[in-house]
């Protein structure tokens, strides 16, 4: 069985021990397996591991002794341990009896305010028992803001409890009358409480007692024959037991309207009625204005000509005239651009080549005339010589 320090459940104290016990109290007629939960003094019971909420508690401000349950059970691995309370004994069974010991150190421990010397336990458990007896006295002597020792214990409080002083608890008692005549509140003293009720004889009679401390853990009624209790919760049910219910608790619920209404007043008369605002059929949608003077987008614009009568627009003037856009004006071509021959001569290439260079020729029409005929001739005769070389 873990043991997992520091783990809170609904605000309720530190926690020092936790697991499944089974449980059987003088009025129940069979056991119950519950997960347990020692924090600080109190014994709180859960259905389930992972439940938030406690079925049940028990406070060992009251308790007497914690011992071997000697009765003879067929069960021997049973590891039973009764807890003797001052208003009756509780028997618990523990899972195994290494878990039994625990339970009966921590529960010792955290009333007593002692380690026990009788416990079959290990040195390493007897030290873990004497830093639990050590974080309960500095809980208990270093009260948390807005507490006072020795109610620095995280208590529940009761559904009546509420946070007013005496005169205010009067008028919340008169004003709540069907609700209940009954409250606990803060009292004068630090670490005090009182309760205030309130009764019907020929008018409104309202009486106040004080719930004190005391030193070793509980409360007690401030009477003439002060009355002992284990819890606040104890006092109320005390309260309303022994008055045969003539005393009911105070409890106020959280009221909540489940229509809409305002309050409307007409012009013509000036009453002032109550309406209902009803719920809208469908989901409200908030959208945007669109301004008068921006044309709405247009998904496909229809095409145009490209000769286009002359567009007009409009001023912006409440009178709405509009003037004609003026043509573009045309500008003169641009001359076209001059161009210079090189003056730098061509690059010659790096490395010469074998190839031989083109004669450059002239043509000249003149030269021409002179040189054709002579170069005829000059065929002619060779051509002549040659035939007469062949005869």
């Amino acid at each position: 069985m873990a043991r997992r320090n520091g783990r809170m459940k609904n605000q309720l104290p530190d926690l020092y021990y936790e697991g499944y016990m089974e449980k059987r109290s003088f009025k129940d007629k069979t056991s119950r397996k519950l997960w347990t939960c020692l924090c600080g003094k109190t014994l709180f019971f859960f259905n389930d591991k992972r439940d938030e909420d406690y079925v049940e508690k028990l406070d060992l401000c009251g308790l007497v002794s914690v011992t071997d349950d000697s009765s003879p059970d067929p069960n021997l691995d049973a590891a039973r341990f009764n807890v003797q309370m001052t208003k009756g004994n509780i028997k618990f069974t523990a899972s195994n009896a290494e878990s039994r010991e625990l339970w009966k150190g921590y529960i010792h421990s955290v009333a007593k305010m002692e380690v026990p010397l009788t416990l079959n336990l290990l040195p390493g458990q007897v030290h873990i028992l004497r830093e639990t007896v050590q974080k309960e006295k500095e809980r208990l002597t270093n009260p948390e803001p807005n507490q006072s020792p020795p109610a620095a214990v995280k208590l529940e409080m009761p559904a009546c409890y509420y946070e007013v002083p005496y005169l205010e608890a009067e008028l919340l008692l008169e004003r709540e009358a069907s609700k209940g005549n009954l409250l606990l509140r803060p009292g004068k003293q630090k670490g005090s409480f009182a309760i205030t009720t309130r009764q019907d004889l020929e008018g409104p009679m309202f009486r106040h007692y004080r719930v004190l401390p005391k030193p070793e853990g509980g409360f007690y009624i401030a009477v003439d024959k002060p009355v002992h209790f284990d819890s606040l919760h104890d006092v109320v049910a005390y309260m309303v037991e022994k008055t045969d219910g003539s005393l009911i608790p105070l409890n106020i619920e959280a009221h909540y309207d489940k229509n809409i209404s305002f309050i409307a007043s007409d012009n013509e008369n000036g009453e002032r009625t109550q309406r209902a605002l009803l719920p809208p059929e469908h989901p409200i949608r908030v959208t945007g204005k669109v301004r008068n003077d921006e044309p709405e987008p247009v998904e496909n614009p229809p095409a145009t000509d490209k000769k286009e009568e002359k567009a007009s627009v409009t001023d912006g003037c409440s009178s709405g005239e509009t003037r004609p856009v003026p043509e573009p004006r045309k500008l003169p071509p641009c001359p076209a651009p001059r161009t210079f021959a090189p003056t730098q001569p061509a690059a010659k290439p790096a490395f010469p080549t074998n190839a031989p260079e083109k004669p450059t020729t002239v043509s000249n029409p003149e030269m021409e005339k002179q040189i054709l005929p002579a170069a005829l001739s000059e065929l002619k005769l060779r051509l002549g010589q040659k035939s007469k070389l062949r005869v």
